[in-house]
């Protein structure tokens, strides 16, 4: 018996697609398989003739700083240098810093050298469209737009040429379709024999969510879905019931607290900046080195791909790890012979990720907010929506009588005791006045939590997931920068900071939690049948979904 039942949830299981869209990478692969299919998320478009040319950029573009803000930015960089000169080896010596001005001097005289090796140019046809790796090595004087339909975590709906909320859309359905058939191998017209998991941000947006659900549904043509929030799969991924799960991304970071399977609303915080906004950083550092390619770009897509790949080879928060160190890098280019580069670095290499404590030199890639909870305004489509009750009782308010308003003014009442206590903008969007860094962000989190036992809990263990924070030592300095602030009534016995659940890749922890909640028996109350949807809409949402919606 126990072998037929098992035998029958592996068939089910590989029938289940999860799906995991991000702001640089798209995850995508059955519940069955070890490791999700995995390329970045950008699809480039043939233009029309006489059509306006766009690209997304890789980096987020760096802006034009006043002098008060260069000014900052500077102290800022000069007192995480005297932080990092202060601190001491785990043998307890003295680090020490290489002097920027002889770093300078190092880079200033170096020279390239030639290489034999040169890269072979690809060229996609007669493409109508190309996907992933692809799609970034195209020759940027193409006929070709670049388009990311996910930036910040969020649809990237903008002004520019394919910028509409049917364009994006059109964009990930092309995108998604691509990796089902030529990377999972299933056909286009199978798929209404599979389901879906579908992993969404804790800090979502309503109408995103429900336009990618249309697009499972009505687009590609799955049997059921249902919803996942990144942290609850996070968690799940990991092995624990409760923590406060850190998802650090390209171009968002989020944090949140789960208990038993959900995401704690109030918990929920949302941060405009990410993994790329630390490679300008590490750019910004390199400069004031002398960085020797002098013509690198962070606007090229080539060169942006370089910079991402100089931060993850060379970035750690390793103290023991100090003074001058000599690296060498290439540059390759089609039409163009190799260079060979000579680099000198010192604490430029954690100055950069220490950025996610020290969030003003995040100004560098422009304003950034941190937003709560859902940054929406109402769903019109689902009368039990909070916003759109509140929207539509101010509107009956102004023609109702006065008994009449003293009744919408307790609806209200109770409807705002559901929302959360920050100010909101006009777009509705509930945000905090200034940019929380991460350390920041946790404290906020955690001190959302109504008693003192679950702070307690969620302090002692914290999990952090995603690839924008994979560097050597970066859990121990956050944890050494969270004991410092912690409340004394609220410390645990014990804290643990974890970047790599069960030993896994922490990119893909998430992904995995999703296959694992999809195959337990407790998921078959959550699949949304097509015709649910197209009955009841987002209403099924607020029936099935394993989340406050």
């Amino acid at each position: 018996m126990g072998t037929d039942t098992s035998a029958e949830t592996s068939v089910i299981s590989d029938r289940i697609l999860v799906i995991e869209p991000g702001s640089y990478f798209l995850r995508i692969g059955r519940a069955t398989d070890v490791n999700p299919a995995v390329l970045p998320h950008v699809i480039a478009r043939r233009r029309k003739p006489g059509g306006l040319a766009y690209q997304d950029p890789v980096l987020p573009p760096d802006v034009k700083l006043t002098r008060q803000q260069t000014m900052e930015l500077e102290e800022t960089r000069l007192s995480v240098s005297h932080t990092l000169q202060s601190c001491l080896k785990s043998d307890g010596s003295a680090r020490f810093a290489a002097p920027p001005q002889m770093v300078a001097s190092f880079n200033k005289n170096s020279q390239p050298v030639k290489t034999e090796d040169r890269v072979p140019e690809w060229t996609p046809g007669g493409a109508d469209y190309v996907v992933g790796d692809q799609a970034l090595t195209l020759d940027p004087s193409g006929p070709y737009n670049i388009h990311f339909p996910v930036r910040r975590g969020r649809l990237n709906v903008h002004p520019g040429p394919g910028g509409s909320l049917t364009a994006v859309m059109a964009d990930l359905y092309t995108i998604w379709l691509h990796c089902i058939e030529r990377l999972l191998g299933i056909q286009r017209a199978a798929l209404e024999t599979y389901r879906a998991v579908l992993i969404i941000p804790c800090v979502y947006n309503r109408a995103a969510v429900k336009a990618m659900v249309e697009l499972l549904v009505n687009g590609l043509g799955f049997a059921s879905f249902f919803l996942i929030q990144d942290h609850v799969a996070a968690a799940f991924g990991s092995g624990v019931p409760s923590a406060c799960v850190v998802d650090v991304g390209d171009q968002k970071t989020s944090v949140s607290c789960v208990e038993d399977g959900m995401s704690i609303r109030e918990t929920r915080i949302h941060l405009d900046y990410g993994g790329s906004d630390v490679t300008q950083v590490f750019y910004w550092l390199l400069r004031r080195s002398a960085f020797p390619y002098k013509q690198c770009s962070p606007a090229s897509r080539l060169d942006a791909l370089l910079l991402h790949k100089l931060k993850e080879t060379y970035c750690h928060v390793d103290l023991d790890t100090c003074g001058p160190q000599e690296h060498t890098f290439r540059v390759s280019k089609p039409h163009h012979p190799s260079l060979q580069y000579t680099l000198q670095l010192g604490d430029e290499c954690i100055i950069a990720p220490l950025s996610y404590f020290n969030a003003s030199l995040f100004q560098l890639t422009g304003p950034k907010q941190s937003w709560l909870y859902d940054p929406y305004r109402g769903d019109s489509d689902d009368p039990l929506d909070t916003g759109y009750l509140r929207e539509t009782g101010r509107k009956r308010e102004t023609a109702d009588t006065a008994s009449e308003s003293v009744d919408q003014s307790q609806l209200d009442d109770e409807v705002d005791a559901l929302e959360p206590s920050q100010s909101q903008d006009s777009k509705g969007q509930i945000k905090i006045d200034k940019l929380l860094s991460l350390d920041q962000a946790i404290l906020h989190s955690v001190d959302q939590c109504g008693s003192d036992e679950l702070k307690r809990k969620f302090y002692s263990c914290v999990i952090v997931v995603g690839g924008g924070a994979k560097f050597t030592g970066f859990a121990t300095w956050l944890r050494s920068r969270l004991s410092l602030q912690i409340p004394y009534q609220f410390r645990p016995e014990h804290m643990e900071v974890v970047t790599e659940p069960r030993e896994q890749d922490p990119e893909v922890v998430g992904w995995k939690g999703a296959c694992i909640m999809s195959c337990m028996e407790s998921a078959g109350e959550l699949w949304i049948r097509p015709a649910e949807w197209r009955t009841h809409g987002v209403r099924t949402l607020r029936e099935k979904a394993a989340f406050y919606w």
